[in-house]
């Protein structure tokens, strides 16, 4: 008995293993006594506990979802995946922002201005054709970006039981996010987790925690160029810029880390299912690993992945306040199988009482509040798994 312990004790892996089973062991008791069900957080936890402890249980709790795959690629799988253009990666517009910059408007020149004029056009033509562009000289210093990232790492990679407690770094109680808990088919399941943070939440983080630091000077910048873009995508609308300062509260915007585990059902699940952003904008910065796609012309199309640039993307609202000229494209991620894949997006949104109106007539969309726009959302998606939208208010139907 002796020499088995002292073998053990030489052995790392053997200590872990044997650690493992005499958790298992423990918390089955403590399960068994307490009559806890076996969905319970504890179990969970028991359950994923792995070489990859940080890992959510994907396949233990939604087992039945996995077990009825089989209609998923019979149908689901062949419609979704034989509608994507794999003969390349496309790359987004590009667009220098560095035109937007006073600085570029010395002296007053007028081809300065009319670069500036120019950049508020070829944003405009990308939302309308694409509903997304890059930006590049955007203002967000790589080091900002960087420190983000890393604390982003940091919080996804903390062991699974640990960020699904309610009170994780002070958080509130459903920032972290992992699955779909309304999915019924595999198809409405993302393969993915996330911490969804309002920025009301940023001041809650301990004020010793560097995520604290990083969040909140990533949200700065973000913030001020979310407003920047939208103010001049509204110009080239007629729309006044004051509309998005009144609009957009810091307190109704939030920013999402997104982290996307390696899939051994890459095939059959997404990483992120197809979706359009309940916004005005969204901005998006993107590790080198790629898996967005966006839909055009009725067929997904592979966005080439550059972690130089950011992404933005038109949301629900700014496509109804233009009356459908600016477009909201659906869009999602397919999982990978063997890499992890990290993402954060800022989302631009506008208070509960805001009201969403068209800027032209005849107006396609009915005048509405965010409030309305969310709670209609909530209730289709209790309903139907899925986020019917703006189709819900449009006029003529």
């Amino acid at each position: 008995m002796l020499s088995i312990i002292y073998n053990i004790q030489q052995d790392h892996l053997n200590i872990s293993i044997l650690i493992y089973f005499v958790t298992i062991i423990y918390v089955l008791l403590i399960l068994h006594f307490s009559g806890l069900r076996s969905h319970s957080k504890a179990f969970l936890c028991l359950i994923s506990m792995d070489i990859n402890t940080h890992e959510p249980p994907f396949q233990e709790t939604y087992r039945a979802l996995f077990q009825n795959s089989m209609a998923l690629k019979a149908e689901d799988h062949d419609q979704n995946h034989s509608m994507v253009d794999t003969n390349k990666e496309c790359e987004l517009p590009l667009i220098d922002l560095d035109r937007l910059n006073f600085r570029y408007l010395v002296n007053d020149h007028l081809n300065n201005f009319q670069e500036l004029d120019r950049c508020i056009e070829e944003m405009a033509e990308a939302a309308s054709e694409w509903g997304f562009f890059q930006v590049v000289n955007h203002g967000i210093p790589r080091k900002v970006l960087d420190s983000m990232r890393y604390e982003e790492m940091k919080m996804f990679h903390q062991p699974f039981c640990k960020k699904s407690e309610e009170n994780f770094m002070n958080l509130s109680a459903d920032s972290y996010r992992w699955g779909n808990p309304t999915a019924t088919c595999l198809r409405q399941f993302s393969w993915s987790e996330a911490f969804h943070i309002p920025l009301t939440d940023i001041s809650r983080l301990d004020v010793c925690n560097n995520s604290r630091s990083a969040i909140g000077l990533f949200v700065k910048k973000a913030a001020g160029l979310a407003r920047r873009i939208a103010e001049c995508l509204a110009q080239n609308l007629g729309v006044k810029s004051s509309y998005f300062q009144e609009s957009c509260v810091p307190s109704s915007n939030y920013v999402r880390m997104n982290r996307y585990p390696p899939c051994p059902s890459s095939s059959e699940v997404f990483g992120l299912m197809p979706h359009t952003d309940s916004d005005f904008l969204t901005i998006l910065y993107q590790d080198q690993v790629g898996g967005l796609q966006l839909m055009k012309d009725g067929k997904w199309h592979n966005v080439k992945p550059n972690p130089e640039v950011l992404i933005v993307n038109i949301g629900d609202l700014f496509q109804a306040v233009s009356n459908g000229v600016y477009k909201s494209i659906e869009h999602r991620v397919v999982a990978h199988p063997e890499v992890e894949r990290f993402s954060m997006a800022y989302f631009y949104c506008p208070s509960h009482e805001a009201v969403i109106e068209s800027c032209s007539h005849p107006a396609v969309y009915r005048k509405f509040s965010f409030r309305e726009y969310r709670q209609q959302i909530q209730m289709d998606v209790r309903a139907t798994g899925d986020k019917v939208g703006l189709a819900r208010f449009l006029l003529q139907q």
